[in-house]
């Protein structure tokens, strides 16, 4: 901005020196720098869309014998081991949905795994 056009001209029409590449040393002297290739930098992006592929959700395990919504469980491992426990429903995710219920025993509902239950 506070250049006058003159001035700016000038400086705009020298353009600086091309340089000419000077070895890059890796330790001992006279020793060239390795330059390794990257391939596939230059690979075009295709036209084609990428192929969606939907993987099927692994089904619930099956629940033990004997477990049916109302039942009563022990839980063996966790914050609340030893506790009985009212098993509700089977979630999607195959975890068992056990409350204690929380007036009773203290035990909210949660989340437990089968193996974890007897």
């Amino acid at each position: 901005q506070g250049l006058d056009a003159a001035p700016r001209a000038l400086f705009q029409a020298h353009a600086p020196l091309a340089r000419a590449p000077h070895p890059v040393t890796m330790g001992k002297p006279g020793q060239a720098k390795q330059v390794f290739r990257k391939y596939g930098s230059k690979a075009k992006p295709s036209t084609s869309k990428p192929k969606v592929t939907t993987k099927a959700k692994p089904a619930a395990p099956k629940l033990k014998k004997g477990v049916t919504p109302g039942t009563i469980l022990i839980l063996l491992a966790g914050r609340f081991r030893g506790q009985r426990v009212v098993f509700l429903k089977q979630l999607d995710s195959g975890l068992l949905l056990v409350t204690g219920p929380y007036c009773v025993n203290g035990v909210p509902l949660r989340r437990v795994n089968q193996r974890y239950c007897i």
